[in-house]
C-alpha cells in the first residue's frame, strides 16, 4: 500500500428495491481511478457501513476488486459492534482481495484507551494488511491520542498510515514528532486539505470526490507541489462543496451531489432518507454557483 493521493470514501449504490447496486459500484469505482485517484476505501461512514449486513459488506468488497483489478487498491473500512466480527471482517477483507484495511473504533460502545488498543490490536493483528487507523473523535467520541498512537504503531508492524479526522490541524504535527515517518499521515475532513498537506499530509480519504475526483486531484496536487496561489484560488471556489462533507446529512448530501452530476443517485438505507425539496435546492445552488465559477474562470483562464 502507497497510502499517498487522494482515495475516497466511496459511497453505496442502492436499486430502487434497497439492494445494493454491483453494476454501478464497479463503473463508479473505475470512473475514480480514470480521475486519477490512487484508491477507493469502501465500508466506510460515507458507505452507509453501518447498516449493510456482514454478507453485503464482502460482496461490496469483492466487486471493488474485481472492477479494479490491478489499477489501483481497495480499502475496506473495519467497524463492527463487536471485536470478533471486526476481526472476521478483517480476514474476509484480506480473502476478498483488499490491500489495506481501515480500522476504526467499534460502533456505540464509547472505551477507555485500554479496550480500545485491544480492539484495535486485535483488528491489526488479524492480517498481513496494510492497516490505517481513524481517528474521528467527533463522529466516535473516541480520540486516538498521538501517545497512544506511538504505543500501536510500536507494536504493529503493518500500522502504516492514520486518518486524521480530529479537524484540528495541530494533530498531524503532534502525530509526526511522535512517531517520526512511521506513520503516513492522511486528511479525513474534506475542507481542511489544503492545511492538512501544508502540515504533511500525504494522503487525503476525501468524500466529495465520489462526485468531483478531477477537481479534488486537481486540488491535492497543486497543495503538495507548493502552488499555493492556484491551489487557495480552487479551494476558495471549492469550499462550499467540499463543506457538505463535514455536517450530520452529509451521506445524503454527497449522494445527491453524485445525483446531480450524473454518477449516482440520492437513495438512502433507512434511517436515512432523501434530501426533503428544499434541502435539494440548496444543494443545486451550491453546485449551480461553484460550476458558474468554474466556468468563468476557465474561460478567463483562456
Amino acid at each position: 500500500m502507497h497510502w499517498h493521493g487522494v482515495i475516497p470514501a466511496i459511497t453505496t449504490p442502492f436499486r430502487a428495491d434497497g439492494s445494493v447496486d454491483h453494476d454501478f459500484l464497479a463503473k463508479h469505482c473505475r470512473w475514480l481511478i480514470e480521475n486519477r485517484c490512487t484508491g477507493v476505501v469502501a465500508l466506510g461512514s460515507l458507505g452507509e457501513g453501518s447498516t449493510l449486513k456482514f454478507e453485503e459488506k464482502i460482496a461490496i468488497l469483492e466487486t471493488a476488486v474485481k472492477s479494479l483489478g490491478k489499477k489501483a487498491p481497495v480499502i475496506a473500512g473495519i467497524s463492527a459492534l463487536s471485536t470478533a466480527e471486526a476481526v472476521d471482517l478483517a480476514q474476509a477483507a484480506q480473502a476478498a482481495g483488499c490491500q489495506g484495511l481501515m480500522v476504526l473504533p467499534p460502533y456505540i460502545y464509547v472505551g477507555d484507551w485500554r479496550e480500545m488498543k485491544a480492539h484495535v490490536a486485535a483488528i491489526l493483528s488479524a492480517t498481513s494488511l496494510s492497516c490505517m487507523l481513524y481517528n474521528n473523535p467527533i463522529a466516535y467520541q473516541v480520540d486516538f491520542l498521538p501517545e497512544q498512537v506511538a504505543e500501536l504503531v510500536a507494536g504493529h508492524r503493518n500500522l502504516q498510515a492514520i486518518k486524521e479526522s480530529s479537524a484540528d490541524v495541530r494533530r498531524i504535527t503532534e502525530i509526526k514528532c511522535s512517531v517520526g515517518e512511521k506513520l503516513k499521515i492522511l486528511c479525513g475532513v474534506d475542507d481542511l486539505i489544503l492545511e492538512a498537506v501544508y502540515a504533511g499530509a500525504t494522503g487525503w480519504i476525501a468524500g466529495l470526490a465520489n462526485a468531483f475526483p478531477g477537481e479534488s486531484v486537481d486540488l491535492f496536487e497543486l497543495a503538495e507541489k507548493g502552488e499555493r496561489e492556484a491551489a487557495f484560488e480552487l479551494y476558495r471556489r471549492f469550499l462550499p462543496l467540499l463543506r457538505l462533507d463535514t455536517v450530520p446529512k452529509f451521506v445524503q448530501l454527497i449522494k445527491y451531489v453524485q445525483e446531480l452530476v450524473g454518477m449516482g443517485s440520492g437513495r438512502m438505507r433507512a434511517p436515512r432518507l432523501e434530501l426533503s425539496d428544499e434541502e435539494k435546492e440548496s444543494v443545486r445552488r451550491t453546485v449551480s454557483e461553484y460550476e458558474h465559477r468554474h466556468a468563468a474562470r476557465a474561460h478567463h483562464t483562456h
